[in-house]
């Protein structure tokens, strides 16, 4: 096999052409960009949120269809990961250092700075923040992860297809359109999706390493330092990417998950835990009897919160979609052996628990302080979990840790996109070369250090809003084709 497909120099090819823009014409870029994403947010707004809903549903019959029962393998083989192993690796690649990033700051500013309708401090405000959190990274981000991954899962593995998006559409276009100009420019599309989303996500973890540094070692917070946190960081998973999947992604996985929940129940105990756990209670329910009001909520008379909906759930949508050619690949690869009702389950509800948990602890620590008279919601979203740690026992010690929590988290999701991308642009091969896998982590760290030079937070946010739009169409035709399978195969 050639180590350069002509999927990966045309999608290589539109990446640097990217970057090249964003380098050179820094305010052309950030303009036009604005301008896509402000028409997308205004005129699409409804479909990303019924695109979710649909998703979801879509999920939830498969579920509790016949189908359930049906092995992503073959009859008689076991799962290629043992349970703890597989939470952690699709946990650390879906979710990774955005729930660091976001566990404190959004509820803060839910709470006490842009509130979704009620005054802030209120304690409406609070409520709804902490229901707002937990809406935007349940089931419905998992759902979208969970069916583009349940889709490659039983065309790679029951049916024998390679590992490409393409070719979970055959059912409704023929293999001979698949294999050819239509199906590569589909593939194409699904990298440039990947490649831009965790770009951004790359940008964001670079900021908030950034911050860390600076709040707990007074290095400089600035661009310069974040190209090099870019390029250390870039060595690391690289060289864990080299490894290969068995090797680098599990271990890594592993270490953060378990990094993660000791800095969780460091801090469940010596922060508000009473507070905690009401909040969780109150929270979950909250969750459930609103749970069709918010993923249907638009607001389209009040201006006010329309702009929130925009910045925040529309955001939201957008960067799952974004994800989910990357996070799906990612989670049917290491899902193999399981049973559709199985993955589903897992997929679905466990790692949104997490999330909830995650949530309660540190937002519920946060917003405890907030209601007491410490100010968290004067810092940037990079630095809230920093400053909150600080005025609790064992600040320091835990400052540390999620400051490696984050670096691990940042070098995992890396590790997986590029290992993802070398599959997409090597035929569907699940061990792509290490030298495309290479390549691909040199230019994801290199459009998100341009996207952050052009943007900053706010154009890495456009460019996931753009890239989101397109792929999300890919999707709907992976659901039909899906169901268009099971009813032949399976009556």
């Amino acid at each position: 096999m050639k180590r350069y497909t002509p999927v990966f120099i045309i999608s290589a090819a539109i990446c640097m052409l990217f970057a090249l823009w964003g380098a050179i014409l820094p305010d052309n870029m950030k303009s036009i960009t604005v301008d896509m994403t402000s028409f997308i947010t205004e005129n699409f707004g409804w479909y990303y949120l019924l695109t979710l809903a649909i998703i979801l549903i879509f999920c939830l019959y498969i579920l509790f269809s016949p189908f359930g029962g049906i092995k992503l393998g073959a009859a008689d083989e076991e799962a290629e990961f043992s349970l703890p192993s597989w939470f952690a690796m699709l946990f650390s690649a879906g979710m990774g250092m955005g729930l660091v990033f976001w566990t404190t700051a959004e509820p803060i500013s839910h709470a006490f700075k842009a509130t979704p309708g009620a005054k802030p401090g209120s304690n409406e405000a609070v409520d709804d923040a902490f229901q707002y959190a937990f809406f935007h990274w349940g089931i419905h981000a998992w759902a979208v992860y969970g069916v583009v991954a349940l889709v490659l899962a039983y065309f790679s593995f029951y049916k024998g297809y390679p590992g490409l998006i393409s070719a979970t559409l055959v059912p409704l276009f023929g293999e001979k359109r698949m294999t050819g100009p239509i199906g590569k420019t589909i593939d194409v599309l699904a990298i440039i999706a990947t490649v831009m989303g965790v770009a951004a996500t790359l940008g964001f973890g670079t900021a908030q390493i950034n911050e860390g540094l600076n709040y707990l070692f007074h290095i400089p917070s600035n661009f310069m330092i974040q190209v090099l946190i870019l390029i250390v960081s870039t060595i690391l998973f690289t060289w864990s990417a080299w490894t290969g999947i068995d090797k680098g992604i599990k271990s890594l996985s592993n270490i953060n998950m378990v990094l993660g929940f000791v800095l969780m129940i460091i801090l469940f105990f010596v922060g508000p835990t009473l507070y905690i756990l009401n909040t969780f209670t109150d929270t979950l329910g909250n969750y459930i009897a609103h749970f069709i009001d918010m993923t249907l909520r638009l607001e389209p008379l009040e201006n006010g919160k329309r702009t929130w909906i925009n910045n925040w759930t529309v955001f939201y949508w957008a960067w799952w979609i974004a994800w989910a050619p990357f996070v799906g690949i990612f989670i049917a690869r290491v899902s193999r052996g399981r049973t559709i009702k199985e993955f589903i389950l897992g997929v679905l509800f466990v790692p949104a628990l997490v999330c909830f948990i995650f949530f309660a602890v540190f937002g519920a620590s946060a917003v405890h302080l907030q209601l007491n008279g410490i100010d968290l919601s004067q810092f940037p979203v990079e630095t809230t979990t920093f400053a909150m740690l600080q005025h609790y026992p064992l600040g320091k010690i835990m400052s540390f840790i999620t400051l490696f929590v984050i670096a691990l988290f940042f070098i995992t999701s890396a590790d997986s996109a590029t290992y993802v991308l070398g599959m997409l642009s090597s035929n569907g091969d699940i061990h792509p070369t290490s030298l495309v896998k290479v390549t691909w982590g040199l230019l994801l760290s290199l459009i998100a250090g341009i996207v952050m030079y052009a943007g900053g937070t706010q154009g890495l946010q456009n460019v996931l809003i753009i890239a989101a739009l397109p792929f999300s169409v890919v999707i709907f035709m992976m659901m039909f084709s899906l169901l268009k399978a099971l009813q032949k195969n399976h009556r």
